[in-house]
């Protein structure tokens, strides 16, 4: 196993010590969701609270909702270092990936470019789009780029630069792939695609980056830039935002539509918002706007991006390392992790048997599909005792068959 004498990065994290969920288990399922800390929940409910005493269809409240949406998107516009009007907030990163993508000026014969890692709920979305708006579909290949950032960053491009086409108009790729822990060259790929002759959109899915990774320079390269709060967010589930480009706000039209999109509620003829309002749609659950933007300040607290990321490649590098001594386990990437995703296999072992087995120890990570893994996500509230007790469970595992 892996010794330090160095103190774990999460042994001064203030918000570790304010998260009931991982005072009972060692949690390793960031990816999928982060646990909330209290004062995000108290936030909801003193919202919650708030509007029920001024009445939640009273002329009173409106001042309320409008404070509290509003000091959100200011947040978010500081993380992507962008424009508050370039923001939309949507249910999940799905709704926030989907909904500017249907609205894009499509045309019978458009190619939409899609790396193999992305999520299957985007890639569902493109093929149905596809299909309504007669497209063809391409791939190119990012999943099995295992090396370290420089040899990936040239791999991607490499690959890029293969699979485009002259009637590319559209490019997926998340910032942080989701399966194998690898970060992607958003800015980069962006600065090609604006060579193309046909300068095609660049849509980025930010499921694992948002809170995770610094990302101003990706956020601000992309067309479509969408996040969601419940992941490394660590906020409350059912709220995300998207980040759209200028050229977007100018090129695409809302697709579901409702009073949010409109730039005045009150006449049903009325124009839609100028900005990124235009693709809101109806009735949102304001408390998740005060839990978010507490849990936001709360991960602030813990130092810049760059400073949080450095604790969490602590970890994960920590749990990469100590992999590599356990037989018969082989991790998806040939290097430390360039984030919090670490992804490996079990020669001996179904990932479905071995998530069990941890789960009654209190362990908790996840099986994946595609490629066929198990996933451990580090944050700035993991331990180096939670890795080493990750590691120990596994090598008990491996020698019990």
């Amino acid at each position: 196993m892996i010794s330090s004498s160095s103190q774990s990065p999460a042994a001064g994290s203030s918000l570790r010590a304010l998260m009931p969920a991982l005072a009972n288990k060692t949690y390793f399922n960031y990816g999928g969701q982060g646990p909330l800390p209290t004062p995000s929940l108290e936030a909801i409910v003193a919202c919650w609270r708030e509007i029920q005493q001024l009445g939640p269809f009273s002329e009173a409240v409106w001042p309320l909702v409008t404070r509290t949406t509003s000091q959100l998107r200011l947040r978010l516009a500081e993380i992507f270092g962008a424009g508050p009007h370039r923001i939309a907030f949507t249910e999940n990163v799905t709704s926030g990936c989907v909904l500017p993508l249907w609205g894009l000026p499509w045309r019978p014969g458009d190619e939409i470019l899609l790396a193999d890692a992305e999520h299957p709920g985007v890639v569902a979305a493109c093929h149905e789009l596809a299909r309504r708006e007669h497209l063809s579909l391409a791939t190119f290949s990012v999943t099995r780029l295992r090396g370290d950032a420089a040899a990936t960053d040239a791999a991607v491009l490499a690959a890029l630069e293969r699979a485009l086409g002259n009637r590319t108009r559209l490019v997926v790729l998340s910032h942080l792939l989701w399966n194998t822990g690898q970060v992607m060259p958003i800015a980069a790929v962006a600065a090609r695609l604006r060579e193309h002759p046909a300068h095609p959109w660049l849509l980025v899915d930010a499921a694992q980056s948002l809170g995770s990774l610094p990302l101003e320079g990706a956020a601000r390269a992309a067309d479509i830039y969408a996040g969601t709060g419940h992941k490394w967010c660590c906020g409350p589930e059912g709220l995300g935002a998207v980040l759209l480009s200028e050229r977007t706000l100018a090129e695409a039209r809302p697709t579901l539509i409702g009073w949010r999109s409109l730039a005045d509620e009150s006449i049903s003829e009325s124009r839609f918002h100028g900005d990124a309002r235009r693709f809101e749609v109806a009735t949102s659950c304001t408390p998740l706007f005060a839990g978010l933007d507490r849990s936001l300040a709360l991960l602030a607290a813990e130092g810049a991006a760059e400073e949080r990321l450095t604790r969490i490649k602590h970890s994960s590098g920590r749990l990469w390392h100590g992999l590599q001594q356990l037989p018969g386990v082989r991790t998806l990437l040939e290097v430390p992790p360039p984030a919090g995703l670490v992804s490996f296999t079990l020669a001996s072992l179904e990932p479905a048997l071995v998530v069990k087995r941890l789960g009654e120890r209190g362990i908790w990570l996840r099986k994946l599909e595609d490629p066929l893994c198990l996933r451990a996500c580090t944050h700035v509230t993991t331990t180096d005792e939670e890795v080493d007790r990750l590691l120990a469970a596994l090598a008990e595992l491996i020698a019990a068959g």
